[in-house]
């Protein structure tokens, strides 16, 4: 899924998000495991808040979305400020994913591996990501939880008023695959011009996320809240974890 006209009002629909405490968790996660700096892709980078947080903090982040419309805004924010070229971006989906060498660290936050679709291509997204993840690396990554799909997103509609725009949000849910089909309508305020998208979130169960990761050469070290990032609950609404690689890919 790559957000088109949705990218220019993104930040202003997602305020609610804590950047400041999802960047804390993952430097703290990355830290823990020994990557305090080296390269660093963030595979459905978006906006690039987290994104420019981690370079700001020194790594070398390679910025990767398939949106051309979400790295522009990204550009922007670089430009102001004064981080130009300071990023590399990259336009790519991450079912084929190109890195040209290995990293030391991957992170996707804010489901993007819920939007890349059935379980066969959330697994083929793993195998991309670790064949490119140097031994002992890190990779983390959250995901929204099958009970946020089935209990909160399910069948459920939301509207969103934002500074420059209204939106209007639409869930519908599959139980047989997990599936939530999502359809939005944003409605610009100054202008009244509205734009319709629409796509899917995909739900798997944590054991099989386990043991795709397991497949492909990580070890789950931690799973926590996604949004508190305390124990994991039953009623958790998104997942973050944490894998380390065991091996590189010439090892295997």
């Amino acid at each position: 899924m790559a957000y088109n006209e949705f990218a220019y009002f993104y930040d202003e629909l997602n305020e609610a998000a804590d950047y400041g405490a999802l960047y804390r968790y993952v430097v703290s996660e990355l830290a823990a495991h020994g990557v305090t700096d080296g390269l660093l892709a963030d595979l459905g980078c978006g906006t690039g808040e987290l994104t420019l947080m981690l370079s700001q903090a020194g790594y070398d982040v390679i910025g990767i979305d398939r949106s051309e419309e979400m790295l522009s805004v990204l550009r922007e924010k670089a430009d102001e400020l004064g981080m130009t070229g300071r990023v590399l971006l990259l336009q790519q989906d991450l079912l084929q994913l190109d890195l040209y060498g290995t990293i030391r660290a991957a992170v996707s936050t804010f489901d993007t591996y819920n939007h890349i679709g059935p379980l066969e291509n959330f697994e083929k997204a793993i195998a991309k990501a670790a064949f490119f993840m140097e031994k002992d690396g890190v990779f983390l990554f959250d995901l929204n939880t099958p009970y946020k799909h089935a209990e909160v997103l399910g069948g459920q509609t939301f509207d969103l008023d934002a500074e420059d725009a209204l939106c209007h949000w639409t869930n519908r849910y599959d139980a047989a695959s997990g599936r939530v089909d999502i359809s939005i309508e944003i409605r610009e305020k100054e202008t009244g011009d509205v734009w319709k998208e629409e796509f899917s979130e995909y739900s798997y169960p944590l054991p099989t996320v386990k043991e795709l990761l397991d497949k492909y050469g990580f070890t789950v070290a931690r799973v926590a809240d996604g949004e508190d990032f305390g124990p994991v609950r039953q009623d958790s609404q998104r997942w973050i974890i944490t894998a380390v690689k065991r091996y590189t890919q010439e090892e295997k």
